[in-house]
C-alpha cells in the first residue's frame, strides 16, 4: 500500500520475502514519482492528507456517538454521498466553495443577473453542499468530507493505467541496474511477469501501462516518458500513444453481449483497430462513470440535473436509486433528464 501524501507513505508487508521488498520498494518509488509529477495530483493537497482523513475519522465517529444522530443516520447520508461521490470535476481544479465562486462571477458580470448554476455545474455534492435545503450542520460536514475524499481520489481513477504503468516500468529498470544476485533476481522476474502479464477477458492496466512506457521509451527516448508522466492523463496517454502496432501485441479486440453469448466486434487490424482502441478509452478510468451535471434549480426548489450522454443508456432502475440518495442530500425534489433508446426521458 502506498499513501499519496509529501512525503509518500508506503506500507510492506512483514511476511513478503526480501526480493519482493525490493521489489515494491523500487515499484513505490515509481508511484511516488508520479504523484508528486503528474500534473492530475496538482490540487489534491497530499501535503495535509493524513490529518484530513485522521479528523474526518474522529468526527464521524462522534456523530455516531451522539444520541440525536446515531449510527444509521450517518450511515444513510455517507451511503447517499457515495452515490454521487464520483460526480466532481474530472480535470484539476481548485477545491474551493461554489458559493464563493459564483458571487464572484456574478460580481463581474455586466447584467448581475442571479443565475444558480450560471454554467452546467459538474460537481454535484459542493452544489448541494452550498445550495441545499438540508440545514443540519452535521450532514453538511460529512458532505464535505466524502466531497474532499472524492476530489483525491478521482486523480488516481483517471491514471490508473500510467500510474500503474510508470511503477512497473521503473522497478523494472531498478532491480536490473543492481546486479542482485540470482537468489533475488530470478524470483524477482518471476514476479515482475506474474504482475505484467495479460489477463483474460478484461485489461490488465499494469500490462497495458508497462508496455506502453516501454514502447515510448523506444520509439521516442525517454525524455518522452518523463513528459507522458507530466502532461497526460489515462484518456489522453492512449489516444497519444498508442498505435495499431500496440493493440496487435497486445491482442486487444472489443466484443458485446448478444442474448446468452459474447460476441466479438472488433479486432486489432487494419479496419478494426481504431474502433478497438476507442471502446478501450470509453471504458478506462473515469470514462466509465455517467457524468451528471447540476443544470438548474427551478421555483419549487427541485434539482434539476442532466446526463451527459454519450451514447450510453443509463441503467434506469440503478439511477431511480442515485435519485433517491440525491434527494436525502438535498432536502427537496431532483430530477434527472438522460436519454434511452434515443428519445429523452425524466426521472
Amino acid at each position: 500500500l502506498i499513501i499519496n501524501s509529501d512525503p509518500c507513505i508506503s506500507y510492506l508487508m512483514r511476511e513478503n520475502p526480501l526480493y519482493l521488498q525490493i521489489l515494491i520498494m523500487a515499484h513505490c518509488v515509481g508511484h511516488s514519482d508520479f504523484f508528486k509529477n503528474n500534473r492530475m495530483f496538482k490540487h489534491t493537497r497530499a501535503d495535509t492528507i493524513v490529518p484530513r482523513m485522521r479528523n474526518a475519522k474522529k468526527r464521524i465517529q462522534k456523530y455516531v456517538e451522539d444520541p440525536w444522530i446515531g449510527v444509521q443516520k450517518v450511515e444513510e447520508v455517507i451511503d447517499a454521498c457515495q452515490a454521487i461521490s464520483f460526480q466532481v470535476p474530472r480535470h484539476p481544479s481548485d477545491y474551493t466553495s461554489l458559493r464563493e465562486t459564483y458571487d464572484k462571477i456574478h460580481s463581474e458580470s455586466k447584467d448581475r443577473v442571479q443565475i444558480i448554476p450560471p454554467y452546467p455545474e459538474y460537481d454535484i455534492m459542493g452544489f448541494i453542499l452550498d445550495y441545499g435545503h438540508n440545514k443540519e450542520e452535521w450532514i453538511k460536514d460529512i458532505i464535505s468530507i466524502v466531497r474532499d475524499e472524492a476530489y483525491y481520489f478521482m486523480p488516481q481513477i483517471r491514471t490508473k493505467i500510467m500510474n500503474e504503468g510508470w511503477a512497473c516500468f521503473w522497478h523494472y529498470k531498478i532491480l536490473h541496474e543492481m546486479n542482485l544476485d540470482q537468489s533475488y533476481h530470478l524470483p524477482f522476474l518471476k514476479s515482475h511477469n506474474q504482475v505484467v502479464r495479460p489477463h483474460v477477458g478484461r485489461i490488465n492496466p499494469y500490462h497495458v501501462g508497462f508496455h506502453l512506457f516501454n514502447k515510448i521509451e523506444e520509439r521516442y527516448g525517454l525524455k518522452e516518458c518523463f513528459i507522458a508522466r507530466e502532461v497526460h492523463n489515462d484518456d489522453s496517454f492512449l489516444r497519444q500513444y498508442l498505435t495499431r502496432e500496440d493493440c496487435e501485441e497486445l491482442n486487444l479486440f472489443s466484443f458485446s453481449p448478444r442474448s446468452d453469448n459474447m460476441i466479438i466486434d472488433n479486432v486489432s487490424d487494419e479496419d478494426g483497430w481504431k474502433p478497438v482502441k476507442e471502446k478501450l478509452i470509453k471504458q478506462i478510468g473515469a470514462n466509465g462513470i455517467p457524468v451528471i451535471y447540476v443544470d438548474s434549480v427551478e421555483n419549487s426548489n427541485t434539482l434539476v440535473l442532466h446526463h451527459d450522454h454519450d451514447g450510453r443508456d443509463l441503467q434506469i432502475q440503478y439511477a431511480e436509486h442515485v435519485l433517491e440518495h440525491c434527494k436525502h442530500l438535498w432536502g427537496s425534489e431532483v430530477q434527472l433528464l438522460t436519454m434511452v433508446d434515443d428519445a429523452p426521458y425524466e426521472i
